[in-house]
């Protein structure tokens, strides 16, 4: 029998709980745990920290686990009534790292893996807002750039001349072009040429292209959270705080939902109590169009 890689968790059910942390990772086993508590959840599964251990000591993938991950995206697009890739009505998803103990050097998230040239005319033909599809492509493009493209392949340059650096003065330098003062004050076609411009930059630093296929975009962020686990800021944090190297991390893949869509949504951090007091009220701070 195959080893069991991938856990799901979706509509109010998941294979994983609380009590998995060192198998799912802290952010995957209290994912599986909220969704057991009926709390909404965006739906997805988190690949193990087995999965990273095999990785870091073969330098791949185990058998079965591309098979197992695809298995889980085929629910998900059935539960979304999306599909990943489709030009028409595609569904995205966003990657964290997700390690049994948080540490700094650790991958960030990569929001809106799924699109690319075709899978945006699709998404704004579904959605009827242009900015919004362009401004999270954008959002894409300067993540994976960063997180993927360059610091999982340690190719972070300590003068500070990184892409993300340099992406987000090409944001700023149109900001003040066009006399906006906020990232959501971006019209579509302003938005539509900055990801034009962006994926030059991103050819021009690293002589390669942005990967435009969804799967390859998905599989190059899962390999990027494995690659971060030995990034030397994770790599000294856990000499410090005595962390076995041999821990690995989990990788945390959901269904996006978002927070720039429009005055209706917003992004932020919520509680179900009161983290000062304790007080059993809903807390929390939030933006809208964020």
């Amino acid at each position: 029998m195959m080893k069991k890689y991938v856990y799901s968790f979706i509509n109010g059910t998941a294979e994983g709980s609380s009590a998995m942390n060192n198998l799912l990772g802290g952010k995957g086993a209290n994912l599986a745990e909220m969704t057991n508590l009926s709390i909404p959840v965006p739906p997805g599964f988190t690949i193990t920290t087995e999965v990273c251990v095999y990785f870091m000591q073969h330098n791949k993938f185990p058998p079965g686990l591309k098979k197992q991950v695809l298995a889980e995206i085929q629910k998900i697009e059935l539960y979304m009534n999306k599909k990943f890739g489709d030009s028409q009505n595609p569904l995205l998803f966003s990657v964290r790292s997700g390690a049994r103990q948080s540490m700094p050097g650790m991958m960030e998230t990569v929001l809106n893996i799924g699109l690319n040239t075709e899978t945006s005319i699709g998404l704004i033909k579904k959605t009827g807002n242009p900015r919004f599809v362009y401004d999270s492509f954008r959002r894409l493009l300067m993540m994976y750039a960063d997180v993927v493209m360059e610091k999982s392949n340690q190719k972070v340059n300590i003068n500070n001349s990184g892409i993300r650096i340099q992406l987000d003065k090409i944001l700023e330098k149109v900001k003040h072009e066009n006399n906006c003062k906020h990232d959501s004050d971006l019209d579509a076609t302003t938005l539509q040429r900055l990801c034009h411009t962006f994926k030059g930059e991103i050819i021009k630093k690293f002589n390669a292209s942005f990967p435009e296929t969804p799967v390859d975009q998905l599989w190059g962020a899962i390999h990027a959270v494995f690659q971060s686990w030995n990034g030397k800021r994770a790599i000294d944090y856990r000499n410090i705080e005595n962390i076995p190297h041999t821990w690995g991390t989990a990788v945390n893949i959901q269904a996006m939902v978002f927070g720039n869509m429009g005055n209706s949504s917003a992004t932020g951090v919520v509680f179900t109590r009161n983290p000062s007091t304790g007080e059993r009220k809903i807390f929390g701070e939030w933006l809208k169009n964020a």
